[in-house]
């Protein structure tokens, strides 16, 4: 008898850490589902935030695109202006160099008639005229240089420019492949 009460008794311990076990496990299980929800919600607003930071990103990125072709195009334009500024000029420097050659061949010519004491007069004349003619190409030579270092110095802005938009871009596209990698 003494046994079957031990084990009646013993069975009860049992019994009594079984219910204890299956209500940690419930308040376990309830902890748990807690937690998953909690971690999903993370996640959730986790994803909205990263979401909203690419979009943002893409924004800028397009802004900055499009601030950069319109950056393009006003230097291409400023470079036309000049280039064609420069061609005005040369053209007209050029019409005034022949000017003056169709007026010094008409000098030569007239001289040319006239007594030899006379061509020894007009040879101070002449040569201002050649020295006038040297001088004028100088100075056109020296504007198609101007020119063309204009042009270049454009070009290095514009290439110094698109090089940091690039620099830019690529810092960004590290931040967002970043990002995305958390």
């Amino acid at each position: 008898m003494k046994e079957v009460a031990a084990v009646q008794s013993a069975g009860g311990k049992r019994q009594t850490e079984v219910r204890d076990l299956q209500r940690t496990i419930i308040e376990l299980r309830g902890e748990l589902e807690k937690r998953n929800i909690l971690t999903e919600d993370a996640v959730q607003m986790a994803r909205r935030d990263a979401t909203q930071e690419i979009l943002q990103l893409k924004a800028t990125i397009g802004a900055l695109r499009e601030e950069l072709e319109h950056s393009k195009v006003l230097q291409a334009q400023e470079a036309q202006r000049a280039i064609s500024s420069n061609q005005d000029e040369t053209g007209q420097l050029k019409k005034h160099i022949s000017d003056l050659r169709t007026q010094l061949e008409n000098l030569v010519s007239e001289k040319n008639s006239a007594v030899q004491a006379a061509h020894a007069s007009y040879a101070g004349e002449i040569d201002q005229l050649r020295s006038m003619t040297a001088k004028l190409r100088e100075e056109l030579e020296a504007a198609g240089v101007e020119r063309d270092n204009a042009i270049h110095k454009e070009r290095l802005k514009a290439v110094g420019e698109i090089t940091q938009l690039h620099e830019t871009i690529a810092a960004m596209r590290q931040v967002i492949e970043q990002l995305k990698s958390q």
